[in-house]
């Protein structure tokens, strides 16, 4: 394990190598309005585990990962909020979003269950293999591809 350590670079590094392919990830899966703070969580949660991470030639994968779990605890937390009655603010002019909020195919992918949602932005957005997204989400294969299949199906639905 410690020539792992030898091998992980700089945190800094890291963060820089992973930021624009997680940002767009939780972008499309928690949404604009909330990707910064998903994101903060999951580089905090990064920032607190780098010292023990065992495979450094998986970095890539495992920040998904994190961001992952992050995003699908983040639509856990968000069924049980009360939802506000104002106005949202606007998006600054320069947010990366990859989609307008008030587009009908972002209203539909933002109606998805939470697994759903997260596994059909890892294979549609980030188009990552399915043995990866399983990886990511942490279940097998089989169920990734599940996840996939009824989160486009529904997409498709939604939009005819």
């Amino acid at each position: 394990m410690s020539g792992a350590h030898r091998m992980l670079p700089p945190f800094q590094e890291f963060l820089e190598a992973n930021r624009a392919t997680v940002y767009r990830f939780l972008t499309v899966a928690v949404g604009p309005t909330e990707a910064d703070d998903v994101f903060q969580e999951a580089f905090l949660a990064a920032l607190r585990a780098f010292p023990r991470v065992e495979e450094p030639d998986k970095l890539d994968r495992w920040i998904l990962s994190i961001a992952s779990r992050k995003a699908i605890d983040h639509h856990r937390r968000s069924a049980r909020r009360p939802i506000p009655t104002d106005d949202p603010p606007e998006r600054p002019v320069d947010d990366p979003a990859p989609a307008d909020p008030g587009d009908p195919l972002w209203e539909a992918v933002r109606s998805l269950p939470p697994r759903q949602r997260v596994a059909v932005v890892h294979r549609h957005v980030l188009d990552r293999p399915y043995a990866e997204i399983a990886e990511l989400m942490e279940c097998s294969e089989e169920t990734a591809r599940a996840n996939v299949s009824h989160g486009t199906k529904r997409l498709r639905e939604l939009m005819s």
